[in-house]
């Protein structure tokens, strides 16, 4: 059956440096595991900084304990002015339709309504478009 878990080749877990989306990760690593699947880890961002650094050295510890062999891409998007959020959302929904990933991964915040109204949210950006199954790890 397409689309199942045994199906799985290739899952993209994109990460913000939040609490959660380390979950995600670290949820993603499993699932790689468990379906010998490949993972690849992508951070948007509009620029590199040390915090870029941080986030960098906190995958690959993580992915080092899982023992995952990937490396984390760092996507500088320069146009993160306006509902950046959504934007994050657009350049993973182009990464997956590129690179033809069965699955994605990430982390959501739960955040309040008028939060959401205002800057939007990466994942719903990705759930909405219904293009690949996707994960929500809160």
């Amino acid at each position: 059956m397409p689309g199942s878990p045994r199906d799985l080749d290739a899952i993209l877990a994109p990460i913000d440096g939040s609490d959660c989306s380390f979950r995600a990760l670290e949820f993603a690593t499993g699932m790689a595991a468990q379906y010998d699947a490949t993972l690849d880890v992508v951070h948007v961002t509009d620029e590199e900084s040390a915090a870029t650094d941080d986030l960098r050295t906190r995958a690959r510890t993580l992915l080092d304990a899982a023992a995952i062999p990937t490396d984390l891409e760092v996507v500088e998007e320069l146009d993160l002015e306006f509902r950046p959020a959504e934007q994050v959302g657009k350049t993973v929904l182009h990464l997956v339709t590129d690179r033809g990933y069965d699955h994605v991964v990430m982390g959501h915040h739960g955040s309040g309504t008028f939060e959401r109204a205002l800057i939007g949210s990466a994942a719903e950006t990705v759930v909405e478009a219904d293009r690949v199954p996707v994960t929500i790890v809160p």
